[in-house]
């Protein structure tokens, strides 16, 4: 990022967490008695304004040319900045501000929402307005990026893409027939997921296996194969177990384990919903 900006000192460490092409920032910063400038931003942006304390009621003014009415962040804290816009901040009255910054790849964005979206929305400056639910969504991100013992990656990445899709208006298209995978896709994917089952197999290595974007292969392949990936993995896990049970005296914790279940509870339970029967009882009735 190219910048020309004073007045900002940043308190402690700035609290970052990333997930599939988003990065999240959260600082907490005290300023001078004029703090702003002028920065250009390589990526799309969404800044958020958290918290801010001074004299009176904190004002910030941003602007493409540095002309622009300076406006009340208790109203408008939010703001999308494209990547290589020239922006110009100026905060008034500010002497402290807390405040998230969500920065992501265009291209990854643009790939995981597929046809959802017009890249050229990705273009359009929205600069200090009010949302709540989008103010709600960064909260919960900010609570994430400072846990000391963050939760699941699936939880930050869904909060960060449910804003990104809140800030650009992204709405639910009408729903098409999706065609299914050509053969080639198909068997190249399928003998993927085989050779890898054991381990946590992201759904871009099989969309690019593919040359689908991610949205479009999700529903291909379960056109194909009547489920979704992470359901053929499972099948294909279970079965991995089922040669374990049937050819060796391994523990049945340790058949878990080796066959990517997060302990010997979860393999149980899995196991019979896919079989009908608990792993003990399969291996007595099979060898």
């Amino acid at each position: 990022m190219s910048n020309r900006i004073g007045g900002f000192k940043v308190v402690g460490r700035i609290q970052r967490r990333s997930w599939n092409g988003i990065t999240a920032d959260l600082t907490q910063v005290e300023c001078a008695a004029y703090a702003g400038g002028h920065y250009v931003a390589q990526d799309p942006r969404l800044f958020i304004l958290l918290e801010a304390d001074g004299d009176g009621r904190p004002l910030v003014k941003m602007s493409a040319n540095g002309l622009a009415t300076p406006q009340d962040t208790e109203r408008r804290p939010i703001s999308y900045v494209p990547a290589g816009m020239d922006l110009w901040v100026d905060v008034i009255g500010v002497q402290s501000m807390r405040h998230l910054d969500i920065h992501f790849d265009r291209e990854i964005i643009l790939q995981r929402l597929g046809n959802e979206i017009d890249p050229r929305r990705l273009d359009d400056p929205n600069l200090l307005f009010g949302e709540p639910r989008i103010l709600a969504l960064g909260q919960l991100i900010a609570a994430e990026c400072a846990n000391p013992e963050p939760l699941h990656d699936l939880y930050g990445d869904g909060l960060a893409l449910g804003l990104i899709i809140n800030a650009l208006k992204v709405g639910r298209s009408e729903p098409r027939q999706r065609s299914a995978l050509a053969s080639w896709q198909l068997r190249r994917v399928l003998d993927f997921l085989e050779a890898n089952c054991l381990r946590n197999v992201r759904l871009e290595e099989l969309s690019s296996l593919a040359g689908l974007s991610q949205s479009h292969f999700s529903h291909a392949f379960k056109r194909s194969t009547g489920v979704a990936t992470h359901q053929w993995q499972t099948k294909l896990r279970i079965r991995k177990a089922q040669d374990m049970l049937r050819c060796d005296s391994a523990a049945l914790s340790e058949v878990a384990t080796l066959t990517g279940f997060a302990d010997q509870a979860h393999f149980t339970r899995t196991f019979r919903r896919l079989t009908g029967t608990t792993p003990a009882h399969w291996r007595k009735a099979n060898r």
